[in-house]
């Protein structure tokens, strides 16, 4: 129930599907050299890159923001090598996921001094305008746990990674991916002051 509701939260307002063709027309035109394409593909994936990346780094506004334009220039660099075995979308956030985590592991072996100000950056709307006090504190729970737990939380919970891709992009185990997991959900539920599932 927990994994359910925090997806629903933590993806944000339901979108329309939109055709991949779209994309596969794009991307396409986009590896040709056409800057606009990429420019489209940019607008429309923007929000949820930002997204992905917000969630797993921890809020840090000014840090996931360059992160994100990070994730485009790479996804520019690697264009040309893009096979569509799968959804450009999903391709990408696998991508951003990867930048994000690469951010974390840089941010181990250098000490903190963001602290908890960047939780200040939480309370915007979503893209809607919409803000609801649920996904707010579910946001806010997210941020407050241990990197490496919410990195597998949300890898796994939203983005619907399995553990050994978890385990394997964090270098940990299998084992270790699922404890953290458990030991992520336990936290959001004493921080949400609940004690179901």
């Amino acid at each position: 129930m927990l994994a359910a509701t925090m997806t629903d939260c933590l993806s944000g307002p339901p979108q329309t599907a939109q055709p991949v063709d779209i994309d596969r027309a794009l991307v396409r035109s986009a590896v040709d050299g056409d800057v606009k394409a990429f420019e489209a593909l940019y607008r429309r994936h923007a929000a949820r890159v930002h997204g992905v990346i917000t969630r797993l780094v921890g809020y840090h506004g000014a840090r996931a923001e360059d992160l994100t334009q990070e994730t485009f220039v790479r996804a520019w660099q690697a264009l040309p090598g893009y096979r569509f075995e799968s959804a450009f979308g999903t391709w990408l956030y696998r991508l951003a996921a990867n930048t994000a985590l690469m951010e974390l592991r840089a941010r181990r072996s250098r000490p903190s001094t963001d602290g908890d100000a960047a939780l200040e950056d939480i309370g915007t709307p979503d893209s809607a305008g919409h803000a609801t006090a649920l996904t707010l504190d579910l946001e806010r729970a997210v941020a407050s746990l241990p990197p490496r737990a919410r990195a597998v939380l949300v890898l796994f919970d939203v983005e619907g990674w399995k553990h050994e891709e978890i385990a394997d992009a964090l270098g940990m185990a299998v084992g270790s991916s699922k404890a953290q997991l458990h030991r992520a959900r336990g936290l959001l539920r004493t921080r949400l002051g609940g004690t179901h599932d």
